[in-house]
C-alpha cells in the first residue's frame, strides 16, 4: 500500500539543522514505505509564539522540505493570538511559497471568532488546516482544543477543510463530537496504538474521512501505522485511510499550484 504521512514534526529526532532533522526522519519513514510526510513546526515549539517565532519556525519547515521536494509537504504554523502576523505568514508561505496546508496548535480554543480571517484566507488558498485537538484527563492547556471547539469552527465554514489533529486522543468521544461536521478528517497520530480505535472511526465517520498520522517524532512511524494495518477493515479503506484521503484533501492546491504528484 501507498502511505502518506499527514503528521509529523522536526522535533524528537538528532540533527543540528532542519534538513538533517528531515532526512533522518525519512530514512525511518523509508524503513516502512511512507512515501510523503506533511511537516510543521520548527526545531524548538512555543505554545504562542511570537510573530518573530512563527517566521523563524516556519522558515525552518521551509528550509527542511525545499530539500526534499518529492517527499514532503509543508503546513505553515500560525498563531490566532497575533492574526494581522499570521495572515501575512499565511500568504509569505502558502500563495507566495510552497506550503500547502495550515497548521494551529494551543495558543487559542479554536472555537473562537477569532479564528475566521485565518479559516476563511485558507479556503480561499484551498489549503486544509489541521488543528490539534486534546481531551485530556488531567484538564487541557487553557488554549488547547477539544474536538467539540473543532465542530464548531468547521460548522461555521463548511468550505473550508479540516483535519483533526489526534481526534481528541480520547477517541472513542472525539470521533462522536466530530461525526456529524462533513468537512472535518479524523487524524489517528500521537496516542497509544489501541484496538478498536481504527473500527470505530470508519463505522461512524466512514473510511473517507479518516486519515493515519504518525506524529514523528514524538512518536513512531510503526506504533501509529499498526492502528490501521492491524485493523479490522478492508484493503480499499486501509489504502484509503493511509493515503488516498490525504491526497484528495491536498489535491486542489496542489493542481493550483502546479505540482504534480
Amino acid at each position: 500500500m501507498t502511505i502518506w504521512d499527514a503528521h509529523i514534526h522536526l522535533s524528537g529526532v538528532p540533527g543540528d539543522t532542519p534538513e538533517a532533522r528531515l532526512e533522518r526522519l525519512l530514512e525511518y519513514a523509508d524503513r516502512l514505505g511512507i512515501e510523503r510526510v506533511c511537516v510543521f513546526m520548527g526545531m524548538k515549539w512555543s505554545y504562542d509564539p511570537s510573530p518573530d517565532d512563527l517566521r523563524q519556525q516556519n522558515d525552518e519547515v521551509w528550509r527542511a522540505i525545499r530539500h526534499f521536494p518529492e517527499r514532503a509537504f509543508g503546513f505553515v504554523y500560525l498563531n490566532p493570538n497575533h492574526l494581522a502576523a499570521s495572515l501575512a505568514e499565511l500568504d509569505r508561505c502558502v500563495r507566495d511559497g510552497p506550503m500547502v496546508g495550515v497548521k494551529l496548535w494551543v495558543a487559542r480554543r479554536c472555537h473562537e471568532p477569532a479564528l475566521d480571517p485565518l479559516v476563511r484566507r485558507a479556503a480561499e488558498l484551498k489549503a486544509v488546516v489541521l488543528q490539534h485537538t486534546y481531551l485530556k484527563a488531567t484538564g487541557n492547556l487553557p488554549g488547547e482544543s477539544t474536538p467539540t471547539d473543532l465542530a464548531q469552527l468547521a460548522a461555521r465554514h463548511p468550505d473550508a477543510s479540516f483535519i483533526a489533529a489526534h481526534t481528541g486522543a480520547d477517541w472513542e468521544l472525539g470521533i462522536r463530537a466530530l461525526r456529524d461536521t462533513p468537512n472535518v478528517s479524523v487524524e489517528l497520530c500521537g496516542f497509544d496504538p489501541t484496538a478498536g480505535v481504527t473500527e470505530m472511526a470508519v463505522r461512524e465517520v466512514g473510511a473517507a474521512r479518516v486519515l493515519y498520522g504518525s506524529d514523528a517524532g514524538g512518536r513512531s512511524f510503526a506504533s501509529q501505522l499498526a492502528k490501521v494495518l492491524g485493523a479490522q477493515i478492508s484493503a480499499a479503506d486501509k489504502q484509503l485511510i493511509l493515503r488516498d484521503n490525504l491526497k484528495r484533501l491536498l489535491t486542489p492546491i496542489l493542481q493550483t499550484k502546479g505540482i504534480r504528484i
